[in-house]
């Protein structure tokens, strides 16, 4: 009778024991119907898809770029720990779910001797097994698994943050290598071209057609390029060290796939709807996952305020051998026993109050970060649509600004050697044209970094 009432009651606790606190409801985001400087026809083609959903292994198509991010996605460190985060805290829903179930636990003693005086041996061995058993009766255990779960969930995505990062960081760092050595490749013609005019002007001077001035401004126009290469070569061996970093290597060169001006870009690029950011952006899913978590702590801060119900038993048995008497020879024991326990809070100084204050005010803070991080997101789409439409136009201007001067320096220089001008209109020339190709390689590595930020904005890349 007494088994059966024990039964009753345990199944009466795991069925119908109720869960305190608030139950989650996922929070009513108001987002715009559009994302910023989009023309309709833009948007039109945005309801069908997103440049994001593409994996990054289709967005950049460099096979250097590509070795690249594998070799990231498996060596790099920063992604190493966001997966162990993950083991921990799966290792701690296991710890905190656990405490849902029974706990047992056997221990054994064994005791011997021998007595000189009545010429005596015994020995006894003691086996017992105790178990206590928990109630959920109010949902505080449950709440704590709620919580710990979604820790889980929101490390899980942290980690795709991470990938995201990392393979973005990758990729602006590549491009950023790749827009150096254009740079670099620049000068160094700049500086073939100047030492050719070098030449000409000291062998013009020496015919008695030019003055020693030329040759003194040819010359500085070709000592500012000289000048400007081993800033250029130390900004290269940063930039691959930054990479090699990040691939998980000790600082060491780089290799190049295509050159900066053979790098594709799309044609169009579809932002996608913008309720679709908030299922695509990762950190606005951790920061959803965070929220859960403290809204399944307040139910644990509540449950604190009920009693708390707990089931014990025991049982085993005793083993004794002796030699002293007969009738004593050998002996066993079963021994068993069962309860129950009650406890309920009835002065703590305030400590339960101010728990559950303290958790109403954590599930604020991840509500308020939760909206933050959105408003943020959106932002970042901004940002990196308005940058990548503005520099496409840059460069596209820098261009024909490039060939305007060269079509001015062959002028100039036509127009010097037909004795019409000085030479200063061809210094003059020759260093805007030098610093016009400098900028038109900054706008095209600025175009490629903006693509790689609207991407990451939009919440793609993180597909591995």
């Amino acid at each position: 009778m007494k088994k059966r009432l024990i039964a009753a009651v345990l199944a009466a606790g795991l069925i119908t024991g109720c869960k305190v606190g608030p139950n989650y409801r996922k929070p009513v985001v108001q987002v715009p119907a559009a994302y910023r400087d989009l023309s309709q026809n833009k948007q039109a083609e945005a309801q069908v898809s997103s440049y994001a959903d593409l994996p990054w292994w289709q967005v950049f198509q460099d096979p250097r770029l590509q070795e690249l991010i594998r070799t990231a996605l498996k060596q790099n460190y920063d992604l190493q720990l966001a997966t162990e985060r993950i083991n921990a805290a799966r290792a701690h829903l296991g710890i905190t779910r656990s405490n849902q179930f029974p706990q047992a636990q056997g221990t054994g003693n064994f005791a011997g001797g021998k007595s000189e005086t009545f010429q005596s041996k015994s020995n006894f061995l003691t086996l017992t097994a105790d178990a206590a058993f928990q109630l959920d009766l109010f949902g505080r255990l449950r709440r704590a698994t709620e919580a710990a779960r979604a820790q889980v969930l929101a490390t899980e995505e942290a980690q795709k943050t991470v990938i995201l990062t990392l393979v973005s960081d990758v990729a602006s760092d590549y491009f950023q290598l790749l827009r150096l050595d254009l740079e670099l490749q620049i000068t160094e013609d700049t500086v073939k071209t100047q030492e050719e005019s070098v030449k000409l002007t000291k062998l013009r001077l020496d015919h008695g057609v030019a003055t020693q001035l030329d040759v003194l401004q040819a010359q500085q126009v070709l000592d500012t390029a000289n000048a400007q290469i081993p800033d250029f070569e130390r900004q290269i061996g940063q930039t691959e060290d930054a990479i090699s970093i990040l691939v998980g290597k000790y600082p060491e060169g780089v290799p190049r796939g295509r050159p900066l001006v053979e790098q594709p870009l799309p044609p169009v690029v579809p932002p996608g709807l913008t309720s679709s950011l908030l299922e695509r952006r990762p950190d606005i899913r951790e920061a959803e996952q965070n929220l859960i978590a403290a809204n399944a702590e307040i139910g644990v801060a509540k449950a604190a305020f009920f009693p708390q119900l707990s089931l014990t038993g025991s049982g085993g048995g005793a083993f004794g051998r002796s030699s002293l008497f007969s009738s004593l020879m050998s002996s066993h024991a079963t021994i068993w026993s069962y309860g129950a326990q009650v406890s309920q809070p009835i002065f703590t100084g305030g400590a339960l109050r101010g728990n559950l204050r303290l958790a109403k005010s954590e599930h604020e803070q991840a509500l308020i970060a939760y909206q933050q991080t959105i408003q943020r997101a959106f932002g970042d789409v901004s940002d990196a649509l308005i940058a990548y439409q503005k520099l496409h136009e840059v460069r596209l201007r820098q261009e024909e600004s490039v060939k305007d001067l060269q079509e001015s320096v062959r002028l100039s220089i036509k127009r010097y050697r037909g004795g019409i001008t000085t030479y200063l209109e061809v210094l003059d020339g020759q260093r805007s044209l030098f610093s016009a190709e400098l900028s038109l390689a900054q706008a095209r590595g600025s175009e490629y970094q903006s693509l790689v930020q609207l991407y990451k904005a939009l919440g793609g890349g993180w597909q591995q």
